[in-house]
């Protein structure tokens, strides 16, 4: 039995540099093709396109002469839970949509970089009512994409809406959830 406690010791020992001397298993990096097919801007396109299909009113397609010259004005999505919040994923999204849009053919005014618009620094473009219909007139705006998003245990919910800035009336709403992963986690805890 003495013999045996020596040797245990050594056992331990040598199993403890063992896992020591091995290097830390690294993470797998996502590839550049993951990123272009990523779930979180193909959601968002979609999104875009399923607005810009269910308008009624002035805007019934997405050719840019079908929509006139009029722009549309994207306002950062805020959280619902606190209307005056964002998060990089608000952003990412306001971000991603305009872009659909513009790749749709739409005009799409970019507000960041006008003065006057109301920015903090750490949310983006929020627009009270006054200002949206500031806004929208300067630029002559048929609509304004506004939206909210709300996470719950295992989705974050977003809503686009595309109001009328002269009646804010609602011309097209959709609505779609996206999965709460690590990646939607990282842009809503920042």
């Amino acid at each position: 039995m003495r013999a045996l406690i020596p040797f245990l010791a050594s056992v331990v020992v040598l199993a403890g540099c063992e896992s020591m001397a091995r290097p830390p298993v690294s993470q797998v990096e996502p590839t550049y093709e993951q990123a272009q097919n990523h779930h979180l801007r193909l959601a968002n396109y979609q999104a875009a396109e399923e607005l810009v299909k269910r308008l009624r009113g002035p805007v019934m397609t997405s050719n840019q002469a079908a929509m006139g010259e009029a722009p549309l004005i994207i306002a950062t999505l805020a959280n619902i839970d606190a209307l005056e919040q964002s998060s990089t994923l608000g952003r990412v999204v306001s971000e991603q949509v305009a872009s659909r849009l513009t790749q749709m053919g739409l005009s799409v005014v970019e507000l960041k970089v006008r003065n006057g618009i109301y920015m903090k620094r750490s949310e983006g473009e929020f627009m009270l009512t006054r200002e949206i219909r500031e806004v929208a007139a300067t630029h002559r705006a048929q609509g304004v994409i506004v939206g909210t998003y709300a996470e719950s245990a295992g989705f974050v919910h977003v809503t686009l809406k595309l109001v009328n800035p002269t009646t804010s009336l609602v011309l097209a709403a959709y609505d779609y959830s996206l999965p709460l992963d690590k990646q939607v986690k990282s842009m809503l805890r920042k």
